[in-house]
């Protein structure tokens, strides 16, 4: 016996309670970040954790267990996650409800340019100085992450009420 089929009363709802949380958790950071801290910049953190260690595991996957190149293992792990970040960030941190065709498309200019600056830039180049992939994946990533909150936020899902 099945439930009922989820609707899009239901996706909202679900976005609306996860934006609570943020709320709640915010409230209780120690030492004033409350004040500076944003419930989106949490939820942004959490989604983006969660889906940067499913780009670790992808990318061990791939270079490790299949022996892709570096470079085609990044790529591919990113793509992946990056995917998943989308649709995580858009349905429960920002909410947005503007048309998901212009979005992606901003969304995607986004992550290549990320791609190009961060993953290759930063994430091969520090590979290449001798520095292992994992670790250089994570450098890549915290430069990332400031780059893509920021277009997310401002550009990506402007629309959203945050």
């Amino acid at each position: 016996m099945t439930g009922p089929t989820p609707t899009l009363d239901d996706e909202r709802d679900l976005g609306t309670r996860f934006h609570d949380l943020m709320e709640v958790v915010v409230r209780w950071l120690p030492i004033g970040l409350s004040r500076v801290v944003a419930p989106s910049f949490l939820g942004f953190a959490l989604i983006n954790g969660f889906t940067f260690g499913v780009d670790l595991l992808l990318l061990t996957l791939f270079r490790s267990g299949l022996g892709l190149p570096v470079p085609l293992a990044f790529t591919i792990a990113y793509v992946l996650a990056f995917g998943l970040s989308f649709v995580l960030n858009r349905a429960l941190n920002f909410r947005s409800h503007a048309p998901v065709g212009p979005q992606a498309g901003l969304y995607a200019v986004a992550i290549t340019i990320n791609y190009l600056a961060f993953i290759l830039g930063v994430g091969s180049a520090l590979t290449e100085f001798g520095l292992q992939y994992h670790l250089s994946r994570i450098v890549a990533g915290a430069c990332e992450a400031a780059f893509m909150y920021s277009v997310m936020r401002w550009v990506i899902f402007r629309d959203a009420k945050n």
